[in-house]
């Protein structure tokens, strides 16, 4: 029998996370599998055919420990300088880390030294820089192309507009081995604005794979979405707060737009408060 692991917490930690962290993730996990089951029953898919990427951002490095106890060893992180500190500290773990945020070109080099895939593929001068240093390596890495599909400036990714030409210059990338497209859907609470998101990129992503043939796969989804995603035919959905719990950051603090999208459906809201009532 395994001995449970002994973790000393914090009172802000025990307050955010409970006392049995380990136990609360392994049920929040459970849950969000069984919810991704029962999307896929709904719209006709195998749910092996979706995988679960859980987003571990602002879960220290020691909680971490535990959430692996729980049976979670696949990380996704947004920051690349707090994936690569908590790698450090975790060096012993057998851990699969995915970067799914935005990356500046100076920080590639600590990168390809540990991450198994990167989600955020959005530049030539990126890619270039990716794969020289991963020549220096010697190894590969599996990206996506992230697309900017909700048509706001302030959002990292290629423009759909220049997906293609962008998709045809991937083979000049050799260490790089594109598995897919990444996007982030506007931030609504009208699903159908969101879904056009997710519907935009499997259209996308179907012109790009007879260009590519690797590019399959779909990264799209979070814990608010993940279920109109798999409807729309996500392949990897990025969840963290449904199986972590809230985060003590703002989300605009890891996704530009975010305050932006949230201050315009306020805005919306107040305007569709104020308007005259019809009766009938």
């Amino acid at each position: 029998m395994n001995t449970p692991l002994k973790i000393e917490l914090l009172p802000e930690e025990i307050e955010r996370f409970g006392n049995d962290p380990a136990a609360v993730f392994a049920e929040n996990l459970k849950a969000v599998q069984e919810r991704i089951v029962a999307a896929c029953h709904c719209c006709g898919r195998s749910p092996d055919d979706v995988r679960l990427l859980p987003v571990t951002k602002t879960i220290p490095a020691h909680v971490l420990r535990l959430a692996h106890a729980a049976g979670i060893f696949n990380f996704g992180e947004n920051k690349l300088q707090e994936a690569r500190d908590k790698q450090a500290m975790l060096g012993d773990l057998p851990i699969r880390w995915s970067i799914i945020g935005h990356l500046q070109t100076n920080k590639v080099k600590h990168l390809v030294r540990f991450a198994s895939e990167f989600h955020a593929l959005d530049s030539f001068r990126l890619a270039e820089e990716l794969n020289r240093r991963l020549e220096t390596e010697g190894r590969c890495l599996d990206v996506f192309v992230q697309v900017n599909t909700s048509d706001d400036a302030s959002r990292y990714g290629v423009h759909p507009d220049d997906l293609v030409p962008f998709v045809e210059r991937l083979s000049e990338y050799p260490r790089l081995k594109p598995r897919g497209l990444m996007t982030l859907a506007i931030f609504s609470t009208d699903t159908e604005r969101v879904r056009t998101c997710f519907r935009l990129l499997r259209g996308l992503r179907d012109r790009a794979v007879t260009i590519h043939p690797g590019l399959t796969q779909l990264s799209m989804g979070m814990s608010g979405d993940f279920e109109v995603a798999i409807e729309e035919g996500a392949t990897v959905v990025r969840v963290g707060q449904a199986i972590f719990g809230a985060r003590p950051t703002s989300d605009a603090f890891y996704w530009p737009g975010f305050a932006f999208d949230t201050a315009r459906r306020h805005h919306a809201d107040r305007s569709r408060a104020s308007e005259p009532q019809q009766t009938r």
